[in-house]
């Protein structure tokens, strides 16, 4: 059966190094190709974030599509055979359709993003609409208003799990231990929500590629 098409805003390709790929000279190695990945698209693309995350060896990158809209899983098939082929050094290949549902520009936004913070879960079922009604009322405006943050963006994968990602570009990795950040953290909402949360994933990425 064909698989309904998804509003996608941006594409994430996830990749895993092998060993002996990791390091500065990789990750900039990898920004480098995926800028062509991004030229060479049948999809218009423009580049939007490349992540590297040295304790877990992986890279997250972000192209955004130019006239977003609906596509079919049929659609990555061509971005991933690419990658297949000119992945060189980098194993478990994941290309995914990625639908926005909230932004709000930081306290620093128009600052450099050195970091890229994601928190990924699925929803325990049923408590969709209330998460979503917390992170886009509550929670994301407030980590938005951090000194730190440029930018908090939530997405949601239709490909590859976990199916929410909560983003944040930021000026420093230490903006997590701010106490305005831990506040935010901390209210009686995020206490109900956070508990509903499965499959979490926390990773701090380095974005300076």
């Amino acid at each position: 059966m064909a698989q309904p098409s998804q509003f996608t805003d941006f594409i994430l390709v996830q990749l895993t190094a092998v060993p002996g790929a990791s390091g500065a000279a990789a990750q900039a190695a990898l920004a480098t190709k995926f800028a062509h990945f991004c030229e060479q698209s049948s999809l218009p693309l423009s580049l939007h974030r490349v992540a590297w995350s040295a304790p877990t060896q992986t890279a997250y990158c972000y192209a955004r599509l130019v006239s977003p809209g609906p596509l079919a899983a049929d659609d990555l098939l061509a971005m991933t055979d690419w990658w297949a082929g000119d992945g060189t050094g980098f194993s478990n290949i994941r290309v995914s359709r990625l639908e926005q549902v909230f932004a709000a520009p930081g306290r620093s936004a128009g600052a450099n993003a050195a970091f890229h913070y994601i928190v990924e879960m699925d929803p325990e079922q049923g408590w969709m609409p209330e998460i979503s009604r917390w992170y886009d009322s509550e929670h994301m405006p407030g980590l938005a208003a951090v000194e730190g943050c440029i930018l908090a963006l939530r997405l949601l994968n239709h490909d590859h799990g976990p199916y929410s990602l909560a983003c944040y570009d930021l000026v420093t990795d230490q903006a997590l231990h701010l106490p305005a950040w831990l506040a935010v953290r901390g209210t009686a909402w995020s206490d109900i929500t956070r508990p509903h949360f499965t499959n979490t994933i926390r990773t701090m990425f380095d974005a300076r590629a």
